[in-house]
């Protein structure tokens, strides 16, 4: 099994990201969501690692949520 890198390993990681607005732009939401979503499947594909997949998604939805009750206590 392999395990999910945390750690920088993306070549060229600024081009990369540059691409990446590049790809968004004059899209509207939805096709930038659709972007995404075929992104990520693609890149799943070429993963194809199940282990690791599930790592990553566990990974990418640590902090994606405000924690429960946390606006409730900041109008309080």
């Amino acid at each position: 099994m392999n395990a999910l890198i945390l750690e920088p390993h993306l070549a060229r990681a600024d081009d990369f990201y540059q691409a990446l607005i590049d790809a968004h732009r004059d899209l509207s939401d939805d096709e930038s969501a659709a972007l995404n979503a075929r992104l990520i499947l693609l890149l799943a594909n070429h993963i194809g690692d199940f282990e690791v997949l599930s790592a990553a998604l566990a990974e990418a939805r640590v902090d994606a949520r405000p924690e429960a009750g946390s606006d409730a206590q900041s109008t309080a």
